[in-house]
């Protein structure tokens, strides 16, 4: 992200409620409805002047993602934030490169157990806490 928009900065962490991970046909994440879950992540304060840019990385032009104005949760408020979801819910396959990035990211923050196991199901390409992992390794 902070590549994609360097005149961005990080707010902290926060919670996208009543929603889970799932991994898109393509094989990129996207959050989707589920009333007893929650999507852990990183808030930015995106620049008006890198707006262009993460549009054009998330493929709105193409119709991959969609963005939305959602409420999440952060560690001093409830605010509104902007919120890429998918086009699609899949299921797909998980992009290993992919999700190995994701999920690095993910580790070098201090995310919530729970956030960093979703993403790990994510990968493994399971939907629920408790699912048996299927074999495949995850690389760079």
């Amino acid at each position: 992200m902070a590549r994609r928009c360097p005149r961005s900065r990080t707010v902290g962490l926060a919670r996208l409620e009543r929603h889970r991970l799932a991994v898109m046909r393509e094989g990129w994440l996207t959050a989707v409805r589920d009333p007893s879950s929650a999507v852990h992540g990183v808030l930015w304060d995106l620049a008006l002047s890198d707006v262009a840019a993460l549009d054009r990385y998330e493929a709105l032009p193409q119709d991959l993602y969609a963005k939305r104005t959602q409420p999440v949760v952060t560690k001093r408020a409830a605010i509104r934030a902007i919120v890429y979801f998918g086009a699609n819910a899949g299921p797909g396959v998980p992009r290993p490169a992919y999700f190995a990035e994701v999920l690095a990211a993910a580790k070098s923050w201090p995310l919530p157990a729970e956030g960093v196991a979703a993403l790990e199901r994510a990968a493994f390409g399971l939907s629920r806490p408790g699912a048996a992992a299927r074999p495949q390794q995850l690389g760079s």
